[in-house]
């Protein structure tokens, strides 16, 4: 498997940057599921071992105990689909895809603008 992501990312993908986002639905859960944010940090590893350099990685982890029920007040999220729409980035890492976001309509934005850069 580990060959075919390989194949899949091209010079184009590494010359932009890496896009990690951390995010868990309360302050609790950041408090308690300790483990879920470190596995989710970990995520820098595999950027690193798809190719891109330490100074490609960019972490967006502020909106850590925000709900992913909506895009109100994700600043991350926000800053993440605006980063997306410039042609920043060249991959964004997460955990699930529940940690970017929940509502169809947000994920097809992302998804869009992911096609058209």
């Amino acid at each position: 498997m580990d060959r075919d992501v390989h194949q899949k990312i091209t010079p184009r993908h590494l010359r932009r940057d890496a896009y990690l986002y951390v995010r868990q639905s309360t302050l609790r859960q950041v408090f308690e599921n300790t483990e879920s944010t470190h596995r989710q940090y970990a995520l820098r590893g595999r950027a690193l071992a798809l190719g891109w350099t330490t100074g490609q990685v960019v972490t967006i982890d502020e909106d850590q105990g925000r709900s992913g029920a909506s895009t109100d007040g994700r600043e991350g999220f926000q800053r993440l689909v605006a980063d997306v729409g410039m042609g920043k980035v060249g991959i964004v890492l997460g955990l699930e895809v529940s940690r970017l976001a929940r509502r169809s309509s947000d994920w097809y934005q992302l998804l869009r603008l992911s096609s058209i850069v």
